[in-house]
């Protein structure tokens, strides 16, 4: 009941209209100070909402619910089929699918949601994730030739995402190895890749991404990282559910690819907007650092890494790239 009542306040605010807590009290027979715990909650999700006495709750500006229906038609325009689901509230986009991989997912089924209570980043960190500011998407892929396939990924999610923003926006955004999507060299959106299976079997893929749209201040302050947002760099206001289905067209398209011939035909793309080329870099594995030159990345989606003249491949794992001296 929590949950439907949480929901349901959302769509009524969502109207731009107030709505009242007594109203909304008698509809679900709990009392005005259940009502008013609710807001509080929706305030800590990351939603504006001021009361005015005698009228009740009103958002301070409109959001733009993503709608299941919306994001299909658009899909149907590029001639994509993929089974979409949209969610309110959850815990994480990801671990959704991750709990759901004995339900037969499709391949390239996707999650969306308004807002994750326990959204992941790479290496355990916390992903900022208020209500209805940004997009956390999640897609399932299946890789028949096994983990090995997974090579790469998250360069297919990187550029694709950069692909929807410039399709929709003619914005050029820059890549950094292994996950992250930047903005005017700051964050604006990252990958993240969750696996399922034996190293030499089919096994199963979620594909995650969280892109900042428009951050409230207040969820801002959580966020200890510099980082931008997409609106920010726009005057026109962004259509959710429109640049949701571009991101799912050109992942699509992405993984078609990669399916075919991994991402041979991708480096030279990533080389174009890969943030940290040929400067100094700083590779963070554990409490070890190692300082040397990015060279780009190799036909498996590896680091080139230059160190004393020697080029090394890095294959991800639990490592993070900074700036150099």
């Amino acid at each position: 009941m929590s949950n439907v009542i949480k929901e349901e306040l959302i769509k009524q605010l969502a109207t731009g209209a107030f709505v009242s807590g007594q109203l909304l009290g008698d509809q679900f027979g709990v009392s005005r100070a259940a009502v008013a715990k609710h807001i509080k909650t929706l305030t800590e999700m990351g939603l504006e909402i001021y009361r005015v006495s005698g009228k009740g709750y009103k958002l301070s500006q409109h959001i733009n619910l993503l709608n299941k229906q919306e994001i299909v038609k658009e899909l149907n325009k590029n001639s994509i089929d993929n089974l979409v689901e949209v969610h309110s509230l959850i815990d994480s986009t990801n671990s959704y699918f991750m709990r759901m991989l004995s339900q037969n997912l499709e391949q390239g089924q996707v999650c969306v949601a308004e807002y994750q209570s326990s959204g992941r980043g790479r290496r355990g960190k916390k992903w900022v994730s208020p209500f209805g500011s940004n997009i956390y998407l999640s897609m399932h892929w299946y890789l028949e030739q096994g983990m090995s396939a997974a090579m790469g990924l998250s360069v297919v999610a990187a550029l694709a995402v950069s692909d929807a923003i410039k399709s929709l926006f003619n914005i050029q955004v820059q890549l950094k190895w292994p996950n992250d999507i930047y903005l005017d060299g700051v964050k604006l959106a990252g990958i993240l890749i969750d696996l399922e299976g034996q190293a030499l079997e089919p096994c199963h893929c979620v594909i995650g991404i969280g892109l900042n749209l428009a951050m409230t201040a207040k969820s801002a302050e959580q966020v200890d990282q510099p980082w931008t947002d997409l609106q920010s760099h726009l005057e026109d206001s962004i259509d959710r559910n429109k640049l949701t289905a571009e991101i799912i067209t050109h992942l699509m398209k992405r993984l078609l690819v990669h399916k075919e011939e991994g991402i041979t035909s991708m480096v030279a793309e990533w080389k174009s907007q890969d943030y940290y080329l040929y400067k100094p870099v700083k590779l963070i594995t554990g409490n070890r650092e190692t300082l040397g030159i990015c060279k780009g990345i190799n036909d498996q989606g590896a680091l080139l890494l230059e160190v004393e003249g020697e080029i090394k491949s890095i294959y991800g794992g639990e490592v993070s790239l900074r700036p150099g001296k």
